[in-house]
């Protein structure tokens, strides 16, 4: 397939590049030689000012992808083929989509002024795709498809392979055991804060665990391993292994053989990545030093991650990442509320904007975490199971991958997550009945 364009920019050649994998096109080849675009035979798209062949599907651009600076943009949505659209221009589509892709994947809104979360994160209520109700869709993908059948008008031999729907689902361990192989002072304050609250019973299951007779609440990775071998899963988890406890670094030390042996069996079994500490965000040098203790508990390379709390910063936090050696990042959505962070239910690589280049960071974006359900979105098991089911059905159609967080905290026998281990394993055999 053939790109014209007057100028072939890093923007629109990122762009062009996400488009072609994702639709299935091939490579999208651009040019700026008018007799190289006319002579081809290939299918054509012409991104330039005016049309230039009958054969082809012309958009006219909008100057965003010809630009090198970040600054505020003047964006009005209206609605095309049923879903919001922005960058109103003309063509055989009504929009520059291009343009528009660009706007959502490289997060260009995260780089301008605005007001940050209670964790200092990019707040989701800032956001476009919030405040113009579409932050539940991949809307993205929606456009390709509306794409792919504009190609097929004017192209009726172009081939788009039929894309796979993909179910990934993924594990945040923050916290590998409730009771279990803390430091002292912890599980002696844990008593005392249980008598000055009064809870009871929750001080003699404590005991009950440190004594081993009883399971810790926490501890669902048998459970979780049978749920996944049952159902065919083939899961990714991401460890937390920061060398000191804080506000909100509270996994067992690494130091303890029973998380090392965790560690080892996870990687040994399954795809595994870091969870880089909530500390890693105040001092950059954590990251490569987590990672390095993380490699050699487990005996592997560490390719993968995702951030503790989805607290990142662009471009600061995913260039330590790529620093560090990560080649996937899993972090791409909201710590505060579910939905398509950068409106796409699709792999795509991290473009620097500061730097106007695309990199080798592979993000993988979530759109469900059960914690945003239980604790921000103040949902019940049954809430939280119709959205899941929903978002299985919206990413299904659009043959995308869905990703989704859960924590083994959730998954166990705390009294307080009653119910979401069995709408869980209630979804994951809805969807699989499904898929085969």
């Amino acid at each position: 397939m053939l790109l014209y364009t007057q100028t072939i920019t890093p923007r629109l050649q990122y762009t062009a590049d996400f488009i072609s994998r994702v639709i299935g096109a091939g490579e999208i080849v651009c040019t700026n030689n008018q007799d190289i675009y006319l002579s081809s035979g290939k299918p054509k798209i012409n991104y330039s000012n005016q049309p230039v062949s009958a054969n082809e599907v012309w958009i006219k651009p909008h100057t965003l992808l010809f630009e090198n600076e970040i600054k505020e943009q003047a964006i009005s949505c209206f609605s095309c083929n049923g879903f919001k659209a922005f960058f109103k221009t003309e063509g055989h589509i009504s929009f520059d989509i291009f343009a528009a892709i660009f706007y959502l994947l490289s997060r260009y809104e995260e780089y301008l002024p605005h007001q940050k979360d209670m964790y200092g994160r990019y707040a989701h209520q800032n956001s476009l795709a919030y405040r113009e109700g579409f932050l539940q869709q991949p809307l993205i993908n929606y456009w390709l498809e509306h794409f792919k059948f504009k190609l097929l008008e004017k192209f009726p031999g172009a081939g788009f392979p039929v894309q796979s729907f993909m179910f990934l689902p993924t594990y945040d361990i923050d916290e590998a055991y409730s009771y279990k192989e803390k430091q002292w002072w912890r599980t002696a304050g844990g008593f005392v804060k249980s008598v000055i609250k009064g809870q009871w019973i929750g001080i003699t299951e404590r005991l009950q665990v440190l004594r081993g007779s009883k399971p810790d609440p926490y501890d669902a990775f048998r459970w979780m391993n049978e749920l996944h071998d049952r159902y065919g899963l083939k899961p990714f988890y991401f460890f937390l292994v920061a060398e000191k406890n804080g506000r909100y670094d509270k996994n067992i030390l690494p130091v303890k053989k029973a998380l090392q042996q965790l560690i080892r069996q996870h990687f040994n079994r399954y795809a595994a990545g870091i969870h880089p500490s909530w500390q890693s965000g105040d001092d950059p040098r954590i990251i490569s030093k987590e990672k390095l203790l993380l490699e050699k508990i487990a005996g592997k390379k560490i390719i993968r991650s995702r951030q503790h709390y989805i607290r990142f910063s662009l471009p600061e936090t995913f260039r330590q990442l790529i620093a560090a050696g990560i080649q996937y990042d899993f972090s791409m959505g909201y710590g505060s509320c579910n939905g398509f962070r950068a409106s796409v239910a699709s792999p795509f690589y991290w473009y620097d904007l500061p730097r106007e280049e695309t990199t080798s960071l592979l993000l993988y974006p979530f759109c469900f975490m059960d914690a945003n359900s239980f604790y921000e979105q103040r949902q019940s098991p049954g809430e939280t199971l119709k959205e899941m089911l929903q978002y299985y059905s919206i990413v299904k159609s659009v043959n995308g991958a869905m990703i989704t967080i859960w924590h083994n905290s959730f998954l166990g026998t705390e009294p307080r997550f009653e119910g979401w281990r069995e709408i869980y394993e209630s979804f994951v055999k809805a969807i699989s009945t499904q898929e085969g």
